[in-house]
């Protein structure tokens, strides 16, 4: 009878200059020789004749390394490994013939090739024929020595494997029949492809996995499974690092989900996390929604020489959008259990999810103990990894990596926030603490004896000592010249031009030993100007801990110099001190700022070298920290590279410790919401928790920066792209998700250079464009967002299609000039706009008038009312009573400030509402300024009322100014009168002005009579509850 070899393929050799021996009996062959790669194919086919199948008759298949610098063909270096076939094993098989199976190549046992992974080949076997052996029955083997690791179709047809290249590999007369028969045996596997991928992802996770021709053979050689009786017997068995060199494995290739340091042992991090019936994992399957758990029994497996603790967990996931609920298997694995290190290997196993017979989603747990010198205890550092394995090609890949990505992470989100609850974090903010590090910092040293040594032990200092002690000593030994030449008593001139030369030298080193003494002076003078300085006041308190520079590098061509930095925030400025002669100066210096109402944005670090007055000092490079880009652990040691043409090549760095904190709590946030209130003239509520923790976590924000307002809006680029519009004290945001394409952009408030309101166009739907041009070279980050960057090099950024434009824009417009514009500049811009010819006209569109004349204004409305003056201002009061009766009349969402005393006896208040349908068609939003004052001779009030109308036809074209005046009504103080007085002032031209005012009288005149209706019903109403 005839043996027939395929020999397919290899995998994961150590080594690229391969090639392939075959033993059968006493017969050899070889395979060509492959060449630059590690994964050879070969696709050749062998065939012996052998004259029986009996017990001990095997086939061996070496993978040998081709050595290319000798001459000879084929020679031989060393033996990588190789596969033992039992013949009677391929006569067992269905057809006898042994299907492509992946083989693991055996370790040879000399060579250098001993202790390194051998890779797999890929081979198929048939034997064609008959014989006294296998007529009648076939044989099982008693032993298996070949380890197999999965069953996989032929990469290609049958035609590809090659032919014969010697006479000892001849084709057979019916090899036709046999090859046909090989592609009936593929189709078959084609067909059990379901039910081969359902008992892989029933296996153990680290055992190789079997094929068909495994489980016709004797399992128990494969591996041995010792049940144990305890976890922590298990982990015992485990080899012991001690006892032997095993290296960590690296972490998986798809990233870190977690990298945290518990203050908690590995060991008992580890039972925590793995024991049996852990409650750990019950909360945590709680927490994800996960039924159905059940934990298979920890169990050690023999691979190979080292046994394997393994367990298997099943669970059945819930159903999200896009995914139903489906079961997923865990297969854990301990690669790694020693004293005080733990390695688990998990594969998870999900066939019900859509492709979910292709891949294997696999997780690697590393617990290693760390030293932490300010931690109490032992500690221990956890990091998980992840990767995806794929047993088949997919067009859904990419889509298949990415929903595992965004499952695994939020998982281990929830995973990392339980786990916190259990055990401390040791984060390097925390290890560092504030009050710990200046008390550090400020104990160091000082080193004022040995800088002035250092700065002084120069060569122009000890020569002019030198010299000058010199001279001072022939002076003593010499007796006085006699007067001669042009000399006369009291000036004594050098007698020869060595004496000439002499003293020139010696005034030159005198001057140069003054000029370094009074710079020296000069700079310990400014010594300590900021440094060691508490902060005063409530609010954002920045501290920096300067510890020291490295490599700092001078624009001038000289070896030391004279360093100092100063660090600018929010327009304030501090100072350090001067290091003389110091490329590393070592500072260990602490500065605080004055407490900040604003929570700063940026801090602007620059070195200078010291030459006189701090304003004529030579940059010696410079940076930028983005509190917002940095976490806070990141902040606390902070490694700050310097940017400047020689501070980059030279690569100089400052070390800093910063800390930014918030005095004054919640209190500083409300007032700096009450400060924006009165730009914006509406009311800002303080978002809940869970706004803010989804906004930061949204956008990757620490955890102090808070939302103020969110707008739906369309940002224009070369298509207008829907989203939401974000605003918070430090940044502008904008975040959208059209069918899984993201768009995440946002830029600092300071970052903007201008902010312009564009008229409707055709192109932006009849929509008023809100532009925002930023200053050149900043928001870099946001160039994607940007529709266009102008000739300055300015990113532009269009957004359009506001629920309410106008409100929208002058609450971005007003935080604008909160954040950016100082005091001094908004008192100025307020000045600028109160001389403007329009008395209605004002930063928000509204304006208080306190001495409008009402002859020129038409009386609307009059009436009198029941009760006295202070009575009837009960509606302008701001309380429950006038909040009912705008509320009937056909008001929502109506807000109102509380009235301030601006001069001796005047109040303002500013109100914002908006109307309901049917008040007006158009909805529509109003502002409102107010203001009122004594009316004369001390018998009412006077209140003139500026309103603005938004989101109506027209509405910015002009302003409606309403005139109030309650009075007593005549003796009789226990009755009032009120007279309504209005105007309507045109802003803008229009042809419908005599139309459009008319509306308004109307409107306003069938308002007015509903408002004090209400209040008349108001009144009696509490009349009568005052009688009951």
């Amino acid at each position: 009878m005839r043996l027939y070899v395929y020999v397919l393929q290899g995998k994961d050799f150590p080594v690229q200059e391969t090639f392939v021996l075959l033993h059968v009996g006493k017969h050899k062959s070889k395979t060509r020789v492959s060449t630059g790669t590690s994964n050879p194919i070969w696709n050749e086919e062998f065939v012996f004749r052998v004259g029986g199948v009996d017990e001990g008759d095997d086939v061996v298949v070496s993978v040998l390394h081709h050595d290319q610098d000798h001459h000879q063909s084929n020679v031989s270096t060393g033996l990588i490994g190789k596969v033992r076939i039992p013949l009677c094993s391929v006569a067992g098989e269905e057809n006898q013939t042994l299907l492509p199976t992946w083989f693991i190549t055996e370790k040879p046992s000399d060579g250098k090739f001993v202790n390194i992974e051998c890779g797999k080949i890929l081979l198929s076997l048939s034997l064609q024929g008959k014989s006294e052996s296998t007529s009648g029955e076939k044989f099982l083997p008693d032993k298996q020595d070949v380890s197999l690791e999965a069953v996989k179709e032929d990469q290609g047809s049958a035609k590809d494997l090659g032919c014969s290249k010697d006479g000892r590999r001849r084709k057979h007369h019916d090899g036709k029949h046999i090859m046909k028969n090989f592609v009936n045996q593929i189709d078959k596997l084609f067909h059990k492809k379901e039910e081969i991928s359902k008992r892989l992802n029933d296996e153990i996770a680290g055992e190789s996995v079997t094929s068909n021709y495994e489980d016709a053979t004797d399992k128990s050689c494969t591996a041995a499974t010792i049940t144990c009786t305890s976890f922590e017997e298990g982990l015992d068995l485990m080899p012991s690092s001690d006892g032997e060199i095993e290296e960590m494995p690296e972490n998986l290739l798809g990233g870190i989900l977690l990298d945290q340091k518990y203050l908690v042992s590995p060991s008992d991090l580890n039972k925590f996390l793995f024991s049996p019936n852990s409650q750990f994992r019950k909360e945590l399957a709680e927490l994800q929604s996960l039924t159905d758990v059940q934990e298979g029994p920890w169990t050690m497996l023999q691979e190979d020489i080292t046994p394997r603790l393994t367990r298997v967990v099943t669970y059945m996931r819930p159903a999200t959008k896009l995914v139903k609920a489906g079961k997923a298997t865990e297969s854990q694995v301990y690669r790694k259990a020693s004293g005080n290190q733990f390695v688990v290997f998990v594969s998870v196993s999900t066939p019900d999810v859509p492709y979910g017979n292709t891949f294997k989603v696999e997780l690697l747990y590393k617990i290693v103990p760390v030293t932490e010198p300010n931690a109490v205890g032992e500690s221990s550092r956890l990091i998980i990894s992840w990767g995806i394995q794929f047993s088949q090609s997919t067009i859904m890949k990419g889509m298949i990596e990415g929903g595992a990505r965004q499952g695994l992470k939020e998982s281990f989100e929830q995973f990392s926030d339980l786990l916190a609850k259990n055990y401390k974090t040791l984060d390097p903010a925390v290890m560092l603490d504030k009050e710990q590090v200046i008390a550090t910092v400020q104990s160091e040293p000082k080193t004022d004896l040995k800088s002035a040594f250092l700065y002084f032990w120069s060569s122009s200092v000890v020569c002019a000592v030198l010299l000058s002690v010199y001279v001072v000593l022939h002076i003593l030994h010499c007796e006085p010249g006699k007067i001669q030449g042009v000399e006369f008593y009291g000036l004594d001139l050098p007698d020869s031009f060595g004496e000439l030369v002499s003293s020139g030298i010696l005034v030159l080193l005198l001057e140069r030993v003054y000029m370094m003494t009074a710079h020296f002076i000069q700079a310990r003078l400014y010594r300590g100007r900021d440094q060691g300085g508490k902060a005063n006041g409530k609010g954002w308190i920045l501290t920096i801990a300067l510890i020291k520079g490295t490599s700092l590098a001078s624009v001038e061509a000289i070896d030391l110099f004279d360093p100092y930095v100063v660090f600018t925030c929010n327009g304030k400025t501090r100072t350090s001190s001067v290091k003389l002669q110091a490329q590393d100066p070592q500072w260990n210096e602490v500065i605080e700022f004055d407490a900040m109402e604003e929570p700063p944005s940026v801090l602007d670090v620059e070195v200078f070298d010291f030459d006189g007055p701090f304003d004529q000092g030579v940059s010696l490079g410079h940076a930028e920290i983005n509190f917002l880009k940095h976490t806070a652990d990141e902040l606390a040691d902070l490694c700050v590279p310097l940017v400047g043409h020689h501070a980059q090549a030279s690569q100089s760095k400052l070390q800093l410790r910063i800390f930014l904190e918030n005095k004054n709590g919640v209190e500083t946030m409300k007032d700096y919401l009450s400060k924006v209130e009165k730009e914006v003239g509406k009311k800002l509520n303080i978002r809940s928790p869970q706004k803010n923790s989804a906004f930061q976590k949204l956008f990757g924000l620490p955890h102090e920066e808070f939302l103020l307002k969110e707008y739906t809006c369309y940002l224009k680029r070369k298509l207008p792209v829907q989203g939401k519009l974000f605003l918070s004290a430090r940044i502008v945001a904008f975040y959208s998700n059209i069918f899984g394409h993201k768009t995440k952009f946002y830029f600092l408030w300071e970052d903007i250079n201008d902010i312009q309101v564009l008229p409707p166009t055709l192109a932006s739907l009849g929509s008023p464009l809100l532009l925002i041009i930023l200053k050149k070279n900043r928001g870099l980050d946001a160039k994607h967002g940007a529709k266009s960057q102008d000739e300055e090099g300015r990113l532009c950024f269009y957004f359009q299609s506001f629920v309410s434009f106008d409100a929208t824009s002058r609450t971005i417009m007003a935080l604008w000039k909160t954040r950016t514009l100082s005091v001094d500049q908004r008192a100025h811009i307020a000045e600028e706009e109160s001389d403007v010819s329009d008395p209605f006209l004002f930063p928000g569109d509204v304006a208080v008038v306190s001495d409008a004349d009402p002859l020129k204004m038409s009386k609307v409305y009059a009436c009198d009312l029941p009760g006295d003056v202070e009575f009837v201002m009960k509606i302008f009061g701001g309380g429950e009573m006038e909040r009912k009766i705008m509320e009937k009349s056909g008001c929502l969402n109506y807000e109102s400030t509380t009235w301030e005393s601006k001069n001796p006896g005047i109040y303002e208040r500013r109100l914002s509402y908006k109307y309901n349908h049917t008040v007006s068609v158009f909805g529509g939003g109003v502002t409102c300024s107010q203001q009122k004052s004594p009316a004369p001779n001390d018998e009412g009030w006077v209140l003139n009322d500026i309103v603005a109308l938004h989101d109506v036809p027209f509405g910015d074209h002009f302003r409606v100014h309403l005139r109030y005046e309650v009075k007593k009504a005549g003796f009789d103080s226990k009755t009032s009168k009120c007279d309504v007085y209005l105007r309507i002032r045109w802003l803008k031209p229009i042809k419908f002005e005599q139309r459009i005012s008319k509306s308004i009288m109307d409107k306003f005149r069938s308002r007015l009579k509903v408002i004090f209706d209400s209040f008349l019903k108001e009144s009696v109403a509490n009349s009568s509850l005052t009688l009951l």
